[in-house]
């Protein structure tokens, strides 16, 4: 009878240690990705007056470089990201007449947008606009 009360704590432990929620994964998700070109990230860094070496350097590649007939030359980041968790527990105990088995589900997702679109006169950023969106 002990043997199988040990085996019982042990295999609950085992269960409810795998077990992450969703707002536990979205966080590791986070933590575990590198530096992202975020609102945030642009407003701190970009200034009037900065040189293009610099803004590449800060914000990285641009997805789209246009320049107009006048010279002015604008440079566009457009970035889309989706967090998607799910988060699955599922348990059971074994009894002698038969087994109880019990799944449980849930998940989260979200989008954000940024565009960034800076317009650099003489190799210098003259205007600085953007447009965030969270949903």
């Amino acid at each position: 009878m002990r043997a199988i009360a040990l085996l019982t704590a042990t295999a609950a432990v085992l269960v409810l240690v795998g077990c992450k929620s969703v707002p536990q994964q979205r966080q590791e998700m986070r933590d575990s990705s590198e530096q992202k070109l975020t609102l945030g990230v642009a407003q701190r860094e970009i200034k009037e007056g900065m040189a293009q070496a610099d803004v590449a350097q800060a914000l990285g590649s641009p997805n789209m470089v246009t320049r107009d007939a006048d010279g002015v030359e604008t440079w566009i980041y457009d970035k889309i990201s989706t967090d998607y968790a799910y988060s699955n527990s599922s348990g059971g105990a074994v009894l002698i007449i038969g087994s109880v088995r019990g799944d449980a589900g849930v998940s989260s997702r979200s989008q954000r947008t940024l565009t960034i679109i800076l317009k650099f006169v003489d190799g210098k950023v003259k205007t600085f606009t953007y447009n965030a969106t969270s949903f």
